[in-house]
């Protein structure tokens, strides 16, 4: 899989916070934000996959 550049336009108090949640956590922003978007892709990837098992064995 290859790799893509996506830039993002962000008012600098959203910088700001970014900067702050990823230094807590010994990030760079863009580590943070990518790992961020993987962490949300996944719950509703997961979510999905749950609703269907649900449909699929009849519970409402």
């Amino acid at each position: 899989m290859g790799t893509s550049v996506l830039s993002l336009r962000m008012d600098g108090e959203l910088l700001e916070r970014l900067r702050d949640h990823a230094a807590k956590r010994g990030m760079s922003v863009q580590d943070y934000v990518v790992r961020t978007l993987m962490r949300n892709d996944f719950d509703e990837r997961f979510q999905s996959a749950v609703e269907e098992t649900e449909r699929f064995h009849g519970v409402p």
